[in-house]
């Protein structure tokens, strides 16, 4: 009898066990952002793609270090081709690099001066970004998300640099500090946004793009009056 009941409760344990086993292994596995990248499909490939090209084009630096840091505190899990961002030379590299440009933008003309030399910097880097981001899809869509990915930055360098160099005709420093830290904000922002909702990104980044389209429509004419009142003095 007793025998008997031990027999039964081993069985009644295995099969407990099984039933176990077996649930977990419906229960679907967690999902990171890695895993995500390796099946990207258009949308998600063109919401990376747009919000770090916009990200960069604001602050490469900013980008690359929030990155970096997500990954490294384990916020999100980038795709291998980006883990490097996390290694602590890079991050080092990025944070040192975007306290330079912190102080830089607060200078009036010197952000200008800056600003200009990040024309080759931010696009080229925005394209890269993109291209290893999106190291999951097919070829045709990681070229695309390269190429998306450096007009939009070179989109947003343009906004930036022109209106920087607007507001530097003000005599008062605030309004500079002020796009300054704004910039900043909305670099690491995006920079979040573009890896947790990248459909999200997508609608955002167009409608930046649109408004930045309007504000160097209304800079280009600006700077032309500027110009031919110094020119008729």
């Amino acid at each position: 009898m007793t025998v008997r009941s031990t027999e039964s409760s081993s069985l009644t344990c295995a099969s407990n066990q099984s039933s176990a086993l077996s649930h977990q292994e419906l229960l679907p596995a967690p999902l990171t952002l890695a895993g995500m990248m390796d099946s990207m499909n258009p949308i998600e490939t063109l919401g990376l793609a747009l919000g770090a090209g916009f990200s960069s084009g604001l602050n490469l630096y900013a980008t690359v270090a929030t990155l970096g840091l997500l990954e490294r505190f384990g916020v999100l899990h980038l795709p291998p081709s980006l883990q490097i961002l996390s290694h602590p030379g890079v991050l080092g590299i990025a944070i040192a690099l975007y306290l330079a440009e912190f102080f830089a933008d607060k200078f009036p003309y010197f952000d200008t001066i800056w600003d200009a030399i990040h024309t080759f910097i931010r696009p080229p880097a925005a394209a890269l970004l993109a291209f290893a981001a999106a190291g999951g899809a097919a070829p045709q869509w990681r070229w695309g998300a390269a190429l998306l990915a450096g007009g939009v930055a070179l989109t947003a360098h343009g906004t930036k640099a022109s209106a920087r160099a607007a507001v530097n005709t003000v005599p008062e420093p605030f309004s500079n500090w002020v796009l300054s830290f704004g910039e900043d904000i909305l670099a690491v922002w995006l920079t979040w946004m573009a890896t947790a909702h990248p459909l999200a990104t997508t609608i955002i980044v167009v409608a930046l793009v649109a408004l930045s389209a309007v504000l160097l429509f209304y800079l280009f004419h600006f700077a032309r009056r500027a110009l031919q009142r110094l020119l008729a003095s």
